[in-house]
């Protein structure tokens, strides 16, 4: 896949069949889009295109700015959609301007003069150009004029892609990683900056490196204690994390605490990225620190027989 975030230095496409969206999630109902779009582009003998934006739109079209919570950072999602095959990826920067353009203008200057479509793939319910005025029938009427191909993406299929994001966005607020692990068609995953801790963990024989999101966009697990995969430097080593505010030594702050199995290196300002395999327990209050030291012993056992 080649990924161009330029959008005055693209190529020259062959028959290019094209799809747009944020895809947050690249998860299983979007899987069947990017099929359908490979296999419109083997039919025209072109390239599959996706078109993207960076930043979310809803960050420049609403007033509303906070509280956006996606479930790929972008370079996650590049990352994830490599993996579908697909021939390009388009990132385009989502402003002001571009949102305000004028729908028609969107189709002639975006899509026909920078991509030349041979087909494009979009939904019943798409809207573009300003206030959102441009919609599927305008691409339709215009289909004719600027010589592209439209295919629908069928409403059924529209409505699993949302069911599944808005299932998997409560799923992993609330804990319910397994729930939203089958949704995706992989693991949950996220990373994070090894910061310096109050180190309480070490002196039970259960280090910690505590983490600080590399991104605030990105959606944060709910509260418990879970069995990961923890990649260092390439490396992948198992290990149990704890997400919450610490009861049993009197916490203050939310934290995200990850015990690595087998591990015993200082890896402060590193990025680490945990996968998240399963929910073991919510968070508890113990009573002082030898029962958690029991507990955690148990987790360890219960981590190990999971991953």
């Amino acid at each position: 896949m080649q990924i161009h975030r330029d959008i005055l230095q693209l190529p020259t496409f062959t028959n290019a069949v094209i799809t747009v969206g944020t895809f947050d999630g690249v998860h299983l109902g979007h899987r069947q889009i990017i099929d359908k779009l490979k296999e419109e582009a083997v039919k025209a003998g072109g390239e599959s295109v996706i078109i993207t934006f960076h930043p979310h739109p809803r960050k420049i079209v609403s007033s509303v700015v906070t509280g956006i919570r996606l479930i790929n950072t972008l370079d996650e999602r590049m990352e994830l959609l490599e993996h579908t095959g697909i021939d390009h990826l388009v990132v385009v920067p989502f402003t002001d301007y571009f949102a305000n353009q004028e729908a028609e203008a969107y189709i002639r200057e975006f899509l026909v003069d920078k991509f030349h479509p041979h087909t494009i793939i979009i939904g019943y319910d798409h809207r573009f150009g300003r206030e959102r005025s441009g919609n599927y029938k305008l691409m339709e009427e215009l289909s004719g004029v600027y010589g592209y191909r439209l295919k629908e993406i069928p409403e059924h299929i529209l409505d699993a892609v949302k069911v599944s994001s808005t299932n998997i966005r409560h799923a992993i607020l609330n804990g319910h990683v397994g729930d939203a692990n089958k949704l995706l068609g992989y693991p949950f995953f996220f990373e994070g900056e090894v910061v310096h801790g109050d180190k309480i963990g070490r002196t039970i024989g259960y280090p910690t490196a505590n983490l600080k999101s590399t991104d605030e966009e990105k959606i944060c697990l709910g509260d418990g204690i879970y069995a990961v995969y923890v990649n260092v430097q390439g490396q992948v080593y198992k290990g149990m994390m704890s997400i919450g505010f610490r009861p049993t030594v009197n916490g203050k702050k939310r934290v995200t605490e990850v015990n690595i199995f087998d591990f015993d290196e200082e890896i402060y300002g590193q990025i680490i990225r945990v996968t998240v395999k399963k929910y073991l327990r919510n968070e508890v209050r113990f009573n002082g620190l030898e029962e958690l030291k029991m507990q955690l012993h148990k987790d360890k056992a219960d981590s190990l027989g999971l991953l």
